[in-house]
């Protein structure tokens, strides 16, 4: 017999794919300029010209070291740039011995929960939320805790949070800025979280983790800023992705900190190298490990994602639709004109707008609409979302 669970996985693909499938099809039939895709959050930005200057450059290097084998958790002289470059802008004193090397953000959180997990652990997250947290959550023998949204501005409910935490806690997962809210927490937020945690370790004589996901760090509007959280909280470990930052998504590049003030860090640091190699996440590639390097302290214009988030609020709350203005990331949370997303979501489909319900989100009631898209498909969906709105209207 074949892991049941391993079939359920890959015979229910996510929402997200699901639509974004439907889209390639429905575009042959239509045209491509006829369907309103809004459901992946593929960066439309080009990537910085840093990066392709510095592939042209490592390309003259020799192939047995660009192309070869680096060691398991990367690049020593990768690992400590890395380290330098984030000291420079956070003012933290990591060295490239806290860096492991990852195939971007979902193999960083992937190697996290599973290096910390044993049988009957917990791990919390703050709807909406990342699909995929509950399939590595699960996957690793854990259960998910889903505190429930904060619907006012997508903060986190502390009172929601303090009824979730409990002695089999082991870590709690936060994605600043949020996919798919665009929220920020706020310095505020991150320092009663970490007050909190601190007192509940106490109180329970446990460690409990708390995981940062960020590969949204660069992208924020109007002077946001996201703190960075190993400075408030020492059980802190960051999962970082340049998919977004450089828009290299296919290049699957990244890592994971785990900082010396963590209790027993050499021990975390040893367990997550052993969870990479359990689940074969070793040597990430090398050729991108080198060009990152490279490009530290670069990240692409936004000001495109910042337009396409102007038009696209503006636009839909003048046509009378609901959502708190993200601060980061490239998404609008919008609340379905009808309770049940799903079918607000097919309505939309009627008119070649594709959204995705926020149900996988953990938020029923709402959709996601990723705006890093062309500003042509924004201005041009406009008539397609004032039509569905008119429909519900009528009823």
């Amino acid at each position: 017999m074949i892991n049941e669970k391993m079939y359920e996985y890959g015979s229910k693909s996510s929402v997200i794919r699901e639509l974004f499938s439907y889209g390639l099809e429905r575009k042959k039939v239509v045209g491509e300029d006829k369907v309103y895709d809004f459901s992946l959050g593929n960066p439309s930005i080009p990537a910085p010209a840093e990066v392709k200057q510095a592939i042209l450059e490592l390309l003259e290097e020799p192939a047995e070291e660009l192309h070869g084998y680096s060691p398991a958790s990367g690049d020593p002289a990768v690992k400590q740039e890395l380290a330098e470059a984030v000291n420079r802008r956070y003012g933290t004193h990591f060295t490239g011995d806290n860096f492991y090397m990852t195939v971007g953000a979902a193999a960083s959180l992937n190697i996290t929960i599973q290096a910390l997990t044993n049988s009957g652990d917990e791990f919390i997250v703050f709807a909406p939320f990342f699909p995929e947290y509950q399939v590595w959550v699960e996957n690793a023998g854990a259960v998910l805790r889903i505190c429930p949204p904060n619907l006012k501005d997508f903060q986190m409910d502390f009172a929601e949070l303090e009824k979730l935490l409990n002695p089999k806690t082991k870590g709690i997962i936060i994605n600043s800025p949020n996919n798919p809210s665009g929220a920020v927490y706020s310095e505020e937020t991150i320092l009663r979280l970490s007050a909190l945690l601190k007192e509940k370790q106490k109180e329970y004589g446990t460690q409990i983790y708390l995981i940062t996901d960020e590969p949204y760090r660069e992208i924020v509007y109007g002077g946001v800023a996201v703190p960075y959280v190993t400075k408030y909280y020492a059980n802190t470990i960051v999962c970082y992705s340049y998919s977004k930052s450089l828009s290299l998504p296919g290049e699957r590049i990244g890592y994971i900190i785990v900082p010396d003030e963590m209790t027993e860090s050499k021990k975390v640091m040893a367990a997550v190298n052993g969870a990479g190699r359990a689940l074969g996440y070793v040597c990430a590639p090398v050729l991108f490990q080198k060009v990152v390097a490279k490009c530290t302290g670069v990240t692409g214009d936004i000001s495109a994602y910042e337009r396409n988030r102007e038009l696209l609020y503006n636009g839909l709350t003048e046509l009378g639709y609901e959502c708190v203005q993200p601060q980061g990331a490239f998404y609008l949370f919008v609340k379905s004109p009808e309770p049940d997303a799903n079918a607000f979501s097919e309505k939309a489909k009627k008119y070649d707008v594709l959204i995705v319900p926020g149900d996988s989100f953990g938020c029923p009631g709402y959709v996601r609409i990723s705006y890093c898209v062309a500003e042509k498909t924004i201005v041009d969906a406009m008539p397609a979302f004032a039509k569905i709105m008119e429909e519900y209207r009528s009823v």
